[in-house]
């Protein structure tokens, strides 16, 4: 099963990050290349434990949908959301906050797991994971640019 680490340095108070990456506004406008939407559950403001959230994209060619609940949340410190359904066998996204001196360290770590048997397998090692890093990179990059600016003042006052 793929695992996706990656580690986002942003120069912004640990409280506001924590928030921005549970912001329904910030993911919907860090996918907006995606024609990504949100069909169900919540559809603005912060997501919170145990809410759910159907997003629609396309994607290699096909529109899919994904569905995720939050399964597990420490204020400021950690959330965790995973697939309800959608095109994966299993996903798992782990987002967590650290403080630092002069900012905060956000570390994601997603695992996914597609079906399909042993093609499934080699479309995750050739394509999927590097693809997926990057929608994760990209997601962080405008976490990056709202939590650094004044942006952020948009989607928390």
């Amino acid at each position: 099963m793929p695992t996706i680490h990656v580690t986002t340095v942003i120069h912004a108070p640990l409280d506001r990050v924590f928030d921005l990456s549970r912001s329904i506004t910030v993911h919907k406008r860090s996918m907006a290349h995606m024609q990504e939407g949100k069909i169900t559950g919540r559809s603005n403001g912060l997501i919170e434990m145990d809410e759910t959230v159907t997003w629609q994209a396309k994607y290699l060619g096909k529109l899919r949908q994904l569905t995720t609940r939050i399964t597990a949340m420490r204020k400021t410190e950690y959330f965790c959301d995973e697939m309800v359904s959608g095109d994966f066998t299993y996903m798992k996204h782990e987002h967590h906050f650290k403080e630092i001196g002069n900012g905060t360290v956000a570390i994601d770590i997603m695992e996914f797991g597609t079906p399909y048997g042993w093609l499934g397998r080699m479309f995750e090692r050739f394509f999927l994971h590097k693809y997926m890093t990057e929608l994760v990179r990209l997601r962080n990059s405008v976490i990056k640019d709202y939590a650094e600016t004044e942006k952020w003042r948009v989607i928390l006052d």
